[in-house]
């Protein structure tokens, strides 16, 4: 009896922590930005001209003023897979603005493979080049590591279930503490790359040499908050599960 409960209770909560790593790997809001810069090709300021009509002898005459731009920032949103920016309302905060209901139809995206550090195009040292760049490759090895021990730790899991096979509890639940554990590590990787490297000059890019005195504001996202609150929920069933194959070992 109490061998179905924990595995009930590890089921419930291992299945929500699963489900958080794929909705953190899925969607590509682990960094958000937002800037003064303007986007690359695009000027920084629009103006609106209105004419009105002054009475003259036989001709008549157009004055024309200038009516400013409506202020606006450039959000930043950035993953695993894309990293998308696009003009918005400087009155939204980030976090809310890049909220699937509050996007634009139309927004620059770039594969954002490898996140998140930039690999330089060209010769080096380039104007772009980042010496940690070495970093990314770890983010990435250890992020795909997470999500495929995860599958399997569940699969594996959902087979152990109706055949009560302590082997199966074992190997499952092991697999799903190493994947709370490469997602630990990708999480305090992440931490450290925000904390300790330049994120503004990363989030500006090639913007930067134009905007030398932008201002740019920076947040982790919703996709790491989701992975943080994963991390607990994996490790638990893992634990659980674990706990439930020895204890199926010590009966037979």
């Amino acid at each position: 009896m109490r061998t179905g409960v924990a595995a009930l209770v590890g089921g419930i909560v291992g299945v929500l922590g699963v489900l958080c790593f794929l909705v953190a790997f899925g969607t590509d809001y682990w960094l958000l930005a937002s800037d003064d810069c303007g986007v690359v090709g695009q000027p920084e300021t629009t103006h609106n001209f209105t004419g009105t009509q002054s009475p003259g002898n036989g001709s008549e005459a157009v004055e024309l003023t200038q009516e400013p731009a409506t202020p606006s920032v450039i959000l930043h949103h950035e993953g695993f897979f894309w990293r998308c920016l696009f003009p918005a309302d400087p009155s939204f905060h980030v976090v809310w603005a890049v909220l699937f209901t509050n996007q634009p139809v139309q927004k620059i995206c770039t594969h954002g493979y490898l996140f998140p550090l930039p690999v330089a195009v060209g010769p080096v040292p380039h104007p772009m080049y980042d010496a940690t760049a070495v970093f990314r490759g770890f983010w990435t090895v250890f992020t795909v590591l997470a999500v495929v021990a995860a599958l399997t730790g569940g699969f594996l899991l959902v087979c152990a279930v109706p055949f009560f096979s302590h082997k199966l509890y074992r190997t499952g639940g092991a697999f799903l503490i190493t994947a709370a554990c490469l997602f630990l590590a990708v999480v305090v990787l992440f931490l450290l790359w925000k904390e300790l490297v330049d994120v503004r000059r990363y989030i500006l890019q090639e913007r930067g040499e134009g905007c030398p005195d932008a201002q740019v504001e920076v947040h982790y996202g919703w996709s790491f908050m989701v992975v943080v609150a994963g991390v607990p929920l994996v490790l638990l069933s893992g634990l659980l599960f674990l706990c439930i194959g020895k204890s199926l070992q010590r009966q037979t």
